[in-house]
């Protein structure tokens, strides 16, 4: 049988149950991009706060294209099993944070009206880095024919900002107060990146609205951290016999789960602190060191794994030709660009990657980590590069991991998911081997705006591709 609200009576007793009545509760968050990295984290976190007493917090998700959460959820009641799982323990826990799932092109003007809705004070987002749809200087692409589609109005929204900007338009038209947006994604100060987005967006399609924005919303910066592998249909069948129903939503995911939120709201928020989550007043420490010593560990693992043939991140980090210059990016190059005055032991943080880099209970695909990585490196190679370059030091591990990106992305070896595939393929075949590192990292290049190589660099990077 299938997990839903009849059927989570019959689950084991080792399944923590909510201790709230979900259907009791209100939806008081919309999240655009209700994925298995939000079940596993915001909502999580947001279960764990109800948990504790807080009321009408449920999580109305909105998936922007695909139908497929929706079709895991929605027959379950939004309810689904959050796995824990380390090398030596494993815990479960009935998830009821969220209420269902709206397939916008399904349904745009549901999505718009819950927005609208009075009880909804928070709109958060994990769209992933290419979600946003900026332009390489950081700025949102106009030219984008969903953007300018929605900016002329032309139907209904396609982008988070049409959605947004639709559903703020009728909060201020009822005399509605503004909302939080929440930005849960790796961008380097999300915030004030999603507010200048959303800004831009307003400006250009609706700027009375545009002044609204500024004065009643907020955009915080956050900082999130939790490894959460994609689920496989071993890992479905695996959760079945451990919980006795069938659950297309269950999640897998490590025990460590981190959240630094910028204490900037516009109005009520769940006492997320209560449960773990640290509300700051600066996240920039925590999200340079996660964005330069994890995520740009997980890339390297993801290319060098990929390139030595392995499948998974713990495969990759116990490779002896791998895990040196893992550890040289970590503990050398991208520790050495941190602000010490952030307070983060680099050290211990390192060490405590390597640790969860090597739980072999997550099977964490590095084509899973490989994907989208022109949307990536700017922030976890090629700023650090850049502010390392600028100090006199070298940074030779990092551009040894550069380089087999540079590799992956010329698609002859393996399938390359990137909303930039096409163009750097076909750049390759133009500039060739000997032109290739010019054309993407030179004063002309690609990423000519993030970092430009120089010649001892360009050298180092032509070494590694003709190897």
């Amino acid at each position: 049988m299938r997990l839903n609200r009849e059927t989570a009576a019959q689950l084991p007793t080792h399944v923590q149950r909510p201790g709230y009545d979900p259907a009791a509760q209100d939806c008081g968050i919309v999240h655009f991009g209700i994925g298995a990295f939000h079940r596993a984290h915001q909502a999580a976190y947001t279960d764990a706060a109800m948990r504790l007493g807080d009321r009408d917090w449920r999580i109305t998700g909105v998936s922007l294209r695909s139908a497929d959460v929706a079709q895991q959820l929605n027959p379950q009641d939004g309810l689904y099993t959050l796995v824990e799982r380390s090398s030596d323990a494993v815990a479960m826990r009935l998830m009821g944070s969220v209420a269902g799932v709206i397939v916008a092109p399904e349904a745009p003007d549901d999505v718009i009206s819950a927005i609208a809705r009075p009880q909804t004070h928070i709109v958060s987002f994990t769209v992933t880095e290419k979600g946003y749809i900026r332009r390489a200087d950081g700025t949102l692409d106009t030219e984008h024919p969903a953007v300018a589609a929605d900016m002329k109005g032309e139907g209904a929204p396609r982008t988070i900002y049409g959605f947004v900007a639709a559903g703020l338009a009728r909060r201020e038209a009822a005399g509605l107060p503004g909302l939080t947006l929440l930005s849960c994604d790796n961008l380097a100060d999300n915030g004030r990146q999603l507010a200048m987005l959303m800004r831009g967006y307003l400006q250009a399609a609706d700027p009375a609205l545009a002044d609204w924005f500024d004065a009643q919303c907020r955009c915080p910066g956050t900082m999130i951290d939790r490894i959460v592998p994609a689920m496989t249909a071993e890992d479905r069948a695996w959760v079945a016999g451990q919980i006795g129903l069938t659950d297309e939503g269950a999640i897998i995911t490590e025990r460590f789960t981190q959240w630094v939120i910028e204490d900037d709201f516009a109005g009520p928020r769940p006492r997320w602190e209560a449960v773990g989550a640290q509300l700051v007043a600066d996240v920039q420490p925590y999200e340079a060191a996660k964005l330069r010593m994890l995520n740009g560990a997980h890339s390297a693992l993801a290319y060098l794994g990929l390139d030595a043939g392995h499948e998974f991140v713990h495969q990759a980090v116990a490779d002896p030709a791998i895990r040196p210059v893992i550890e040289a990016i970590m503990r050398d190059e991208a520790a050495a660009t941190l602000d010490p005055a952030g307070g983060i032991d680099t050290a211990a943080y390192a060490d405590e990657l390597l640790e969860r880099f090597a739980n072999s209970a997550l099977q964490h695909r590095l084509m899973q980590i490989a994907m989208d990585g022109s949307q990536k490196i700017p922030q976890r190679w090629l700023e650090p590069l850049a502010i390392s370059q600028a100090a006199g030091r070298s940074s030779p591990a990092t551009l040894q991991a550069l380089a087999a990106w540079v590799r992956h992305v010329r698609g002859d070896v393996r399938a390359v998911d990137d909303p930039q595939a096409e163009r750097l393929a076909a750049l390759w075949r133009s500039a060739g081997q000997d032109g290739i590192v010019d054309a993407l990292f030179g004063a002309q290049g690609v990423f000519a705006a993030t970092w430009i190589a120089a010649a001892a660099d360009k050298a180092q990077l032509q070494a590694a591709l003709a190897r």
